[in-house]
């Protein structure tokens, strides 16, 4: 007996060894990636491309004349369109929409409406991170890519102060973002715009689980200033400053909102 639980708790503790070593790597790994936000047409048109590939090759949509895939979402003014590139090469790509009473579209809600509207009748800030590719050669030999990818998600819940993440995916990757990120199916599944597969909603509290999820994983922290050069453009939001404030506002001209 003795002896059973002397090796259970080493058993133990090896793996929380391996997980914090693991957890504490992923900071290590930032300084190999770079996060660019699409601002004019080259790097939007390489990301299309490279997104219709990724699909593709996951048979998510059907061989067309196109060799990009974008749709309206895209061109929206609460959209933020990113690259994440590794060893200079277009690696991994997200979008990401900030819903609000204000400005309530992204592909979550029009997918979703009945779920999400409530939601957004009574307030709520959401972001809805979608599109998200890699490449398959950069993932197998860097891993933690979608980690540092999704990272993305997380710096805009805290910028824009969500109160909720949701997201759209497969079912297939349902229990990975269950058993990382704590969330939650509230949906599905339904079709989904220009994909074969069918939708799930998933969704995440961020006051509930934020300091659970940083615990386990420091990589998802991010500075304001880092935060700023990523999302300073569109909507006239209160952004979370270092120390937690929410009295920061990004401003945006009045053409960005027509």
């Amino acid at each position: 007996m003795c002896v059973v639980l002397l090796r259970g708790s080493v058993m133990a503790t090896s793996v929380k060894r391996e997980r914090l070593r693991f957890t504490d790597g992923l900071i290590d790994y930032l300084q190999e990636v770079d996060y660019r936000l699409a601002v004019n047409d080259q790097d939007r048109e390489d990301i299309f491309k490279f997104r219709y590939q990724s699909f593709l090759r996951d048979n998510a949509v059907t061989s067309a004349d196109v060799d990009n895939l974008t749709d309206d979402y895209d061109k929206m003014s609460n959209c933020w369109l990113f690259g994440i590139h590794y060893q200079q090469k277009l690696a991994s790509s997200m979008r990401v929409h900030v819903v609000t009473p204000e400005n309530p579209t992204s592909p979550s809600f029009d997918v979703f409406p009945d779920i999400i509207r409530p939601m957004i009748d009574k307030g709520y800030r959401i972001v809805d991170p979608s599109k998200f590719v890699s490449d398959s050669a950069a993932t197998n030999h860097f891993p933690v890519l979608p980690f540092l990818t999704f990272r993305l998600a997380c710096m805009a819940a805290t910028h824009f102060n969500a109160d909720y993440c949701l997201l759209s995916i497969g079912a297939v990757h349902a229990q990975f973002y269950e058993r990382i990120f704590g969330m939650k199916q509230i949906g599905g599944p339904r079709p989904y715009p220009q994909l074969t597969t069918q939708a799930h909603l998933m969704c995440a509290n961020v006051a509930e689980l934020w300091d659970g999820l940083i615990e386990k994983y420091p990589v998802f922290r991010s500075t304001f200033t880092e935060r700023r050069m990523l999302f300073e453009r569109p909507l006239d939001l209160p952004v979370s400053g270092n120390d937690g404030t929410q009295d920061k506002v990004v401003k945006l001209s009045k053409t960005q909102l027509n």
